[in-house]
């Protein structure tokens, strides 16, 4: 708890937006790095596991980063420069990335080898040590990356700060992305059937794309869900970044994205890539709300839509560790309430129609954002306390 007060501590010192402030940020988020390493040690060191404690350590360090960015984004209000566009941004690229990691590992879970050339090149690598160093720092691990984040908070700004997030970010995505790709597609083994569940779970299906899924018909081939998850995607981003803020044609871009994930997830996900459909899915939903906010040009429009991606992402995240744990994944009545992630973006592109004055369209998100957390963590707190909950404990991030 200790180092969650002092990451809290520090974005609260970054939302001073004076360089004092900045720099102080920038000692503590260190220094909250630290008691966090500290911490997990000592528990292991003295066999001191409790389910709480496991659930604690496995959302924690995501509620700490995304605090520190919407810090950051305070702080640079205060002298005037907006940057909540980059702050969520870097927010949206993260929970991407993490979705591909939980995705990709979940999907290969119970594979007994991988015997890809991709697979033998990267064992050879490890036997050069200094490969294995630079491998580990490229993709930016969250180590390494606090440590960027607390020193340029001190010496720059908050928007030099995302700018480095995003470029370091996307970079590490790419290469770990296309290792991926190369491994999925030069490996011969199936997917077992609780890997296909496990895919299933994180895509978060709501009631309209489930209700596709079950009347609507199943495409054959190999690459089908990832190639329609991925058309689907792509002209729901497309359309909100073409079209005018308010435009009903974005609506009927989320309607095409809602019978595209249906139709995506109508068969089990079981191919060599299906892995990427839960990422496609996450990308359209959060790269929509933060483009449809950003086009809004409605003041608290983007922070009402940094809150709703961080309470829907804190979602996305108890999944997986539900699953990790073996217990599966939310019940789907927790699901169909909020909407799953096409009923959401259907929302948000209505309400962006419906609500195209003053300060509707963000009063609408926050609301929004208010009523899926209250749902969200009453149920999660509920399941963690209770007797039949895992005790997972996240181990160290690789991204």
């Amino acid at each position: 708890m200790s180092y969650l007060l002092t990451a809290l501590i520090a974005a609260g010192c970054a939302a001073t937006g004076t360089r004092g402030g900045y720099i102080a940020a920038g000692v503590l988020l260190l220094f909250s790095f630290v008691l966090d390493c500290t911490d997990g040690q000592l528990a292991r060191y003295s066999l001191q596991y409790s389910t709480m404690g496991a659930w604690l350590d496995a959302t924690f360090d995501r509620a700490k980063e995304y605090a520190y960015y919407a810090g950051l984004a305070l702080g640079a209000a205060r002298n005037g420069d907006d940057v909540w566009a980059l702050a969520l941004g870097a927010m949206v690229l993260q929970s991407c990335r993490h979705i591909i990691d939980f995705s990709f590992n979940e999907a290969n879970h119970d594979a007994v080898a991988n015997s890809s050339p991709t697979a033998a090149l990267s064992d050879k690598l490890d036997s050069v040590g200094w490969t294995v160093w630079l491998r580990r720092m490229i993709v930016l691990p969250i180590g390494e990356r606090w440590a960027m984040i607390a020193m340029l908070t001190a010496v720059t700004t908050p928007r030099v700060v995302f700018y480095a997030l995003l470029v370091g970010c996307a970079f590490a995505a790419c290469y770990t992305t296309a290792g991926r790709l190369l491994r999925s597609l030069t490996r011969r083994a199936r997917r077992t059937d609780r890997a296909a569940q496990a895919l299933a779970d994180l895509a978060d299906t709501g009631p309209l794309a489930g209700l596709i899924a079950a009347r609507g018909p199943r495409l054959p081939g190999a690459w089908t869900a990832p190639v329609l998850a991925l058309v689907g995607a792509g002209a729901l981003i497309a359309a909100a970044l073409q079209q005018p803020f308010g435009s009903r044609q974005v609506i009927i871009a989320a309607a095409f994205y809602a019978v595209c994930s249906g139709l995506a997830v109508a068969r089990p996900l079981k191919g060599a890539l299906d892995w990427l459909v839960p990422p496609f899915f996450r990308a359209a939903e959060y790269c929509t709300i933060l483009v449809l906010a950003a086009r809004s040009e409605v003041d608290g429009a983007l922070p009402a839509a940094f809150g709703l991606v961080a309470a829907v992402a804190y979602h996305h995240y108890d999944t997986v560790y539900r699953i990790r744990g073996g217990t599966g994944a939310p019940p789907r009545w927790l699901v169909r309430t909020i909407g799953g992630h096409e009923g959401r973006t259907l929302i948000v592109a209505v309400l962006a129609a419906l609500l195209t004055g003053a300060s509707g369209f963000a009063t609408a998100l926050t609301v929004l954002a208010a009523a899926v957390a209250l749902i969200v963590l009453v149920e999660s707190v509920r399941f963690w306390v209770s007797s039949g909950a895992p005790a997972v404990h996240d181990e160290g991030e690789a991204a």
